[in-house]
């Protein structure tokens, strides 16, 4: 699950005098000196760790699900995350990643065939699983899932067997949260080296995204070396036509 997650030297009783303790520390200090904004946030949040400790421990443990549930995702650990990624949405989790790793295990510079062979499989599997069981969750209309990388990879070899970065033209897919089902969109060349018909580029990407999370692009921003800053930028924009 998570690292050091369980308490080895104390119980839960103990745990729970032992950050009594310390918010009574926190709160005499505040009251001898003034109220703190800083202090009041980490007051608050041993507060919220302390019970995501209990809860992460419930949520996490994947031996709770069905058999057959877990026999659908499958058994690598991307299929757990997968899972896990199921019960973190339905407790309530707003945001999750699950990484295929260890490493860069999509880095391909050799062997790509004998690779994607190897992990392709698994990760189709566990990534359909996720989907199928959202939805048959009535929870895939609220959840926008969003799979990809970082780029793609050229459609002509390197060192024999291998491929290099390749950043003018690769797929993600998105599923749920308000976005049509069936669909593609956009396409390369006939070569599959760049993006020419309906390109999206990362700005409009993240544009759209964050549209979908009910939030405008233009007006997020953060202020930074003097200046405030959007994550897309003076790019972006929301690609409308792949929108339920």
């Amino acid at each position: 699950m998570i690292r050091f997650l369980r308490n080895t030297e104390l119980d839960t009783k103990a745990q729970r005098a032992q950050l009594d303790l310390t918010q009574a520390l926190n709160r005499q200090h505040e009251t001898g000196f003034g109220e703190d904004a800083f202090l009041e946030g980490r007051i608050a949040s041993m507060e919220a760790a302390f019970k995501m400790q209990f809860a992460a421990m419930d949520t996490l443990d994947v031996m709770k699900e069905p058999e057959s549930v877990r026999e659908a995702y499958g058994s690598t650990p991307y299929a757990q995350g997968c899972l896990m990624a199921r019960r973190l949405v339905e407790s309530g989790v707003r945001f999750v990643v699950v990484h295929y790793g260890p490493g860069q295990p999509w880095d391909d510079h050799k062997k790509i065939h004998e690779n994607l062979q190897e992990r392709c499989p698994n990760m189709d599997k566990a990534s359909a699983a996720l989907i199928r069981d959202l939805r048959q969750r009535g929870l895939l209309d609220e959840t926008l899932v969003v799979w990809g990388g970082e780029f793609g990879r050229t459609p002509v070899s390197e060192s024999g067997d291998g491929r290099d970065h390749n950043p003018y033209g690769f797929s993600m897919f998105m599923a749920g949260g308000g976005v049509k089902g069936g669909m593609t969109y956009g396409a390369t060349d006939e070569f599959g080296f760049k993006a020419v018909e309906n390109r999206v580029a990362i700005h409009d990407l993240h544009a759209t995204i964050l549209h979908q999370l009910g939030i405008d692009h233009e007006k997020l921003t953060y202020r930074y070396a003097g200046r405030d800053f959007r994550l897309t930028d003076v790019f972006g924009n929301v690609v409308r036509e792949i929108l339920a």
